[in-house]
């Protein structure tokens, strides 16, 4: 029987800053694509025609004043700053781990410091709109997405590669 892999430990690094025991949670940024229904004479049901992707957030929490973030925050370029998360992950069956590498290029959406209490650390969540995402599993490129140069890679296959050389750039 197989057991899930947990993620035991993990970091997150702000332009290089890390914030190892003040970050709590991370909402991995989730990966969709838009898909438009079309059902064309002699289809049996809609095909869903893929018209790009959607935009990716990187959302994480960290107790404390977080004193950089508000620095960052009103970036004028959409690919102002870099997070990265890392997340050591095991197998409790196997005792084997793997390493979840996830670095983003963007600016912070939101800042919520949330509530304020005397002798409390306080939580502050940030939300950061971002133009480049790569997944790195165990030091192995899983996808690379640059929105702003027309990348997008899966499993070392770029699929915009062709579209690129269509428009010549």
């Amino acid at each position: 029987m197989a057991l899930p892999t947990v993620l035991k430990y993990f970091n997150v690094y702000n332009d290089g800053i890390d914030y190892l025991g003040q970050s709590s949670e991370v909402t991995v940024p989730k990966l969709a694509r838009t898909l438009e229904d079309w059902r064309g004479g002699g289809n049996d049901a809609a095909l869903g025609l893929d018209l790009g992707g959607e935009p990716i957030e990187f959302e994480w929490k960290a107790g404390g004043l977080l004193e950089q973030v508000y620095r960052q925050f009103g970036s004028t370029t959409v690919n102002g700053l870099q997070l990265r998360f890392v997340g050591s992950y095991q197998d409790d069956g196997t005792g084997l781990t793997k390493t979840v590498d996830i670095t983003v290029r963007g600016r912070h959406q939101e800042i919520d410091p949330g509530g304020a209490k005397g002798g409390e650390p306080g939580e502050t969540t940030v939300k950061t709109r971002c133009a480049y995402y790569k997944l790195m599993i165990d030091g192995s490129a899983v996808i690379e997405k640059d929105d702003l140069n027309m990348v997008f890679i899966v499993n070392g296959v770029d699929l915009l590669a062709q579209h690129r050389a269509n428009l010549g750039v």
